[in-house]
């Protein structure tokens, strides 16, 4: 009897979501349960691995897919008791997520960071309380930090006042104190979301003395009214986040929060545009809406905005964040 092929193609594929399933399952264990729980599980699902193996020898197809039904409600019970919060041991240096009190003139800024790092892992903790008049924004800089794919930067976004302070946001993966970070384990409710608040200091050294990052810096030019609207964005994120915890997650909710924030003050195409989910590629962006320098070329706004390594962190604050922009002030 000869079988049809659109019956082995349908068998194909029952079998290819068999797998699927069985594999997705198996990795919300890997990533949800630690030692020695994940070993248990992990017997479970060679168990239930072998028998639909079985099942499928003995063509078996129907029991085969009432076995599925089951993994599927289990697996889809587990993930909706997974619910995020705020209450973790946290790593220091995402212990606390921004909140602001929104006032008619000035801001407060509760949890700023502004620490004073020794080491990639070490620092003298410093959570700060700030003022400030969202009607002071002097300028707005994209701040790119890579470190490995040059598609791929970490996006800061520095606001900075009339009275030389600056304040940067960045949208980060809210470890907790054992934890490291997989970017497979942001598909599997694995990390939460946090909304740093940092003095320059603290947040851009870092990257470029202590991690040894290639970082970036891109003044963007924007009207008053665009740079409070942004800013406000920013408080408002950290406010939800505050009140809702959320998922971090690698495709739909990660760092490139902060490029979108800011391209949806700047640009009705941000949506369409790839540009902004492969963050190394923002400044090509950038310069074509007219707002990254348009009289330079690449090659000079490159040269310009590159970092390097910008020693000591200095006592003065405002003249920290004024060596940095020595290249774009000259």
């Amino acid at each position: 009897m000869i079988v049809p092929i659109a019956v082995i193609a349908g068998r194909a594929l029952q079998v290819v979501l068999a797998a699927g399933l069985i594999g997705w399952t198996a990795l919300l264990g890997y990533f949800q349960l630690g030692a020695p729980w994940w070993q248990v599980f992990f017997a479970v699902i060679v168990a239930l691995l072998l028998g639909l193996l079985v099942l499928l020898w003995r063509r078996h197809w129907r029991r085969v897919w009432i076995a599925m039904g089951l993994v599927l409600v289990g697996a889809g019970l587990w993930w909706s008791t997974l619910v995020p919060r705020a209450d973790r041991d946290w790593k220091p240096e995402v212990a606390h997520g921004v909140t602001a009190e929104i006032g008619p003139d000035k801001v407060t800024l509760n949890n700023v960071r502004n620490f004073g790092w020794t080491s990639e892992t070490e620092a003298d903790e410093r959570w700060e309380r700030r003022v400030v008049d969202p009607g002071a924004i002097t300028s707005v800089d994209i701040i790119l930090s890579v470190w490995d794919s040059p598609d791929i930067a970490h996006t800061l976004v520095s606001f900075g006042f009339d009275d030389g302070q600056h304040v940067v946001f960045s949208s980060e993966i809210r470890k907790e104190r054992d934890e490291e970070f997989s970017s497979l384990g942001g598909f599997f409710r694995k990390f939460e979301l946090v909304l740093i608040a940092a003095d320059e200091r603290d947040i851009v050294r870092l990257r470029t003395d202590l991690r040894g990052e290639q970082v970036s810096l891109y003044p963007i030019t924007m009207e008053a009214g665009q740079r409070e609207r942004l800013f406000l964005s920013f408080l408002e994120l950290g406010n939800d986040l505050d009140r809702a915890p959320r998922w971090y997650n690698t495709l739909t909710s990660n760092c490139t929060t902060v490029p979108y924030h800011l391209a949806a003050q700047l640009s009705d195409r941000v949506v369409f545009d790839p540009r902004v989910i492969l963050s190394g590629r923002l400044p090509g962006y950038l310069r074509d809406i007219g707002v990254l320098r348009p009289d330079l070329t690449a090659e000079e706004v490159a040269a310009r905005a590159s970092l390097g390594r910008l020693g000591p962190a200095l006592a003065d604050g405002t003249e920290f964040s004024r060596r940095m922009r020595v290249k774009w002030d000259g």
